[in-house]
């Protein structure tokens, strides 16, 4: 017989063997002096975390008020010491505990299956003992569901318990990314400033000894210094957002777009850029990073027109507690494909020759909208525009 499944049988008198078998006759008033007893130890044993195997024999006769009953022989999981055999048995079968085994079984575990066999003798029970039963399956019921909240509250704790030091060790990994990346783009303004002074140096002191490669490469090198400070410019800031931010307060994001537009005015007249606005709303956040945001946001839209003027919508949705931000061009798109590589960090899918840039600006702004719990992302197509979309706590 497998574990989950019950046979019930009848089996002879004169089958004895009192190392694993024997019979019990319990009267009426005995069972319910027992009832507390039977209902602990029910809970008890449903509470092992395990089902024992038992051969129990049980049969309801057709004579009004009497049944007949039979305890076969345990055959215990091993979640339970051998020692406590002869307790269990004495504990559980005391009075009606059998037929509450059964029936609590039943209703705890509905895919036990019980199968009847019909002996020729056992021994009579007043059927009256079945009084105690519902009350005590129903207790036995509730006791084993408080065991089983208790063990589920205790993996809870130990999985929470395990998700805090990962969360810890994960901070703590990010702090000292953050130091290295700041020391590392602060220490290498200097020796790139040093670069960047002598190559013009050597170009006003021997340009007119310089042939036409000459001047090129002195170009070339001057032109890859500044795209390497460009980054590592970009490196810094990225590297400050999480260490040297700002507080978070009430911040108007039409006062921000509209700070934003004025930096950028040079560069929206240069290139026709006509934006359109829905009114913002005031969220809460830190106003120097929501500035940085949408500058880059702003000016990756102005970048990647294509060869249509620039046009440009920026609107906001409310969806509960937070708002979503949208900024939709109609430029060159995105490939779906490489929807995520674009917001990480020094990713790009145009040459410097094709679009400047230092790469770094989408991701920068992911790391703001993170900072402030929320999320960034984008839907586009080639040729076919796209629209980033963002979302920040709206202000209290």
């Amino acid at each position: 017989m497998g574990v989950g499944s019950l046979e019930l049988d009848i089996l002879p008198d004169s089958y004895r063997d009192e190392t694993t078998r024997w019979h019990l006759v319990i009267p009426v008033l005995g069972v319910l002096l027992l009832t507390s007893s039977i209902v602990r130890s029910f809970a008890a044993l449903i509470g092992t975390g395990g089902f024992l195997e038992a051969v129990l024999d049980l049969v309801l006769l057709s004579t009004p008020g009497l049944i007949m009953l039979y305890v076969g022989r345990w055959l215990p999981t091993s979640t339970i010491p051998s020692e406590l055999y002869p307790r269990i048995v004495t504990w559980v079968f005391g009075g009606i505990a059998v037929m509450g085994l059964v029936v609590g079984l039943r209703i705890l575990h509905p895919g036990v299956t019980v199968n009847y066999t019909f002996g020729t003798q056992a021994v009579l029970l007043s059927i009256g003992s079945i009084a105690g039963l519902g009350i005590g399956v129903h207790e036995a019921r509730a006791l084993t569901h408080a065991r089983t909240v208790e063990e589920q509250n205790d993996r809870l704790k130990e999985t929470e318990d395990r998700l805090e030091r990962a969360i810890t060790q994960l901070e703590a990994s990010n702090d000292r990314l953050e130091q290295f990346a700041y020391a590392a783009s602060h220490d290498l303004q200097e020796p790139l400033r040093m670069v960047t002074s002598y190559l013009q140096l050597l170009e006003d002191r021997y340009g007119d000894e310089l042939d036409e490669d000459g001047e090129e490469f002195i170009e070339y090198a001057v032109d890859g210094a500044d795209r390497m400070r460009e980054m590592i410019d970009g490196l810094l800031e990225y590297s400050r957002v999480g260490t040297q931010g700002g507080q978070f307060d009430p911040v108007d994001l039409d006062a921000v777009l509209d700070d934003v537009l004025t930096d950028l005015q040079l560069k929206i007249d240069e290139t026709d850029t006509e934006i359109t606005r829905e009114p913002l709303p005031a969220v809460d956040g830190d106003e120097r990073q929501l500035q940085q945001l949408f500058q880059n946001l702003v000016s990756n839209a102005i970048e990647y027109s294509g060869d249509e003027l620039p046009r440009i919508h920026v609107s906001a949705t409310r969806e509960e507690s937070t708002w979503t931000i949208s900024v939709r061009d109609e430029g060159i798109g995105v490939d779906p494909d490489e929807t995520d590589r674009i917001f990480g960090i020094f990713q790009r899918l145009h040459s410097v020759d094709e679009h400047a840039g230092s790469g770094i600006g989408l991701a920068l702004c992911k790391r703001i909208v993170e900072r402030h719990d929320g999320e960034i992302w984008v839907d586009s197509e080639p040729g076919d525009g796209s629209t980033f979309f963002f979302t920040l706590p709206a202000a209290e």
